[in-house]
């Protein structure tokens, strides 16, 4: 029996996949490796994937395909015994989703679709899939709590995320498929991708080059860490989401349903400036940043907090990692990376 996890030659993917050879599970990872950023780097975490799979003797099966390809999606799911499923393919950026929308549909809702069919016909145990803090959009009320509803996107990606939870439950409803949405909060650390905040900062303060701190650097992130992600991505994947028997259909709670159906927040519970985040890397890089001050992005939230209550009393977790040990960790991953392939 095996989880597979798309998205695997991804950030978050990657990290996953690793972390479940390493504990001995056997894995099927499927991804397009597309040119989004430069697949040199999405070349290396396969290998190192590779690599993990021969050191541990865990199963791991690599498929190169598009997950909007309904065809390779359930030829993927006939050619193994898939039990649990952690979707992380997606197409992501706030931004480029201004620039590009008809990816997101491509990747986002029709990929998503095949996938939520492939459980439903092979017999899934358990679907975990990739939500985003993005779906909060412009509510306020902080810290961000699973309980109230999203109904007000700020940019198209988070309006896709948003219809993959709903398109979730509507499976959960009609074909009893454990569903759990996790919603991250701007995760950061090493084998990030390149077109990430921290990855251009670093890259341009050892170039001595400005970099861009938009709305002035006075908004808040909730700084997720890669590994306290994945433990939590884990976590959840091995507690398969279950009906709520408390749930009202007079008073909805979005957070849960009648269904078998669950969304949680992952995120560190404690927000951070921008400005901390910077001087952060200042210090791990030992070089002061030239900042190049600049307006708030359209699509942007000034603030993210996650409320992570739920996440800790289910599945008995909260992120941990600081700021200060996650951007160290970052640094000295992205100098010795950056060192060999300057070689």
């Amino acid at each position: 029996m095996a989880v597979l996890v798309t998205g695997n030659a991804g950030f978050i993917g990657f990290h996953t996949a690793k972390a479940l050879l390493e504990r001995g599970d056997d894995v099927v990872g499927l991804d397009v490796v597309n040119d989004y950023y430069d697949p040199a780097i999405k070349e290396a975490r396969l290998r190192i994937l590779e690599e993990t799979a021969r050191s541990t003797n865990a199963s791991y099966t690599f498929i190169r395909a598009n997950l909007a390809d309904r065809a390779a999606v359930e030829q993927a799911f006939a050619a193994h015994d898939i039990r649990r499923v952690i979707n992380l393919a997606a197409q992501a950026g706030v931004r480029y989703s201004i620039e590009n929308p008809h990816a997101y549909v491509e990747s986002n809702i029709i990929g998503f679709t095949n996938i939520l069919e492939a459980c439903r016909h092979g017999g899934v145990e358990h679907l975990v899939y990739a939500s985003t803090s993005s779906v909060y959009g412009a509510n306020q009320a902080m810290p961000f709590s699973e309980h109230v509803g999203v109904d007000h996107p700020l940019q198209f990606y988070a309006a896709t995320k948003k219809a993959n939870e709903l398109m979730a439950h509507s499976y959960s409803h009609l074909y009893r498929l454990p569903t759990t949405g996790l919603r991250f909060f701007t995760v950061y650390g090493p084998w990030g991708r390149p077109d990430m905040a921290l990855f251009l900062f670093a890259k341009n303060i050892l170039e001595g080059k400005p970099i861009n701190v938009f709305n002035h650097g006075n908004h808040t992130r909730d700084f997720t860490y890669v590994a306290d992600i994945v433990e939590g991505v884990i976590r959840a994947c091995d507690h398969p989401a279950q009906p709520d028997p408390a749930w009202d259909a007079m008073r909805p709670d979005p957070a849960s349903s009648n269904a078998p159906y669950r969304i949680y927040n992952i995120g560190n519970n404690n927000p951070v400036k921008l400005t901390e985040y910077i001087a952060a890397l200042e210090e791990a890089l030992g070089r002061k940043a030239e900042q190049n001050l600049l307006p708030l992005q359209p699509g942007d939230v000034p603030d993210t907090f996650a409320d992570v209550s739920d996440l800790e009393r289910d599945l008995g977790y909260k992120p941990r990692t600081t700021v200060r040990e996650g951007v160290g960790a970052f640094v000295q991953w992205y100098t010795e990376y950056m060192a060999q392939n300057r070689a």
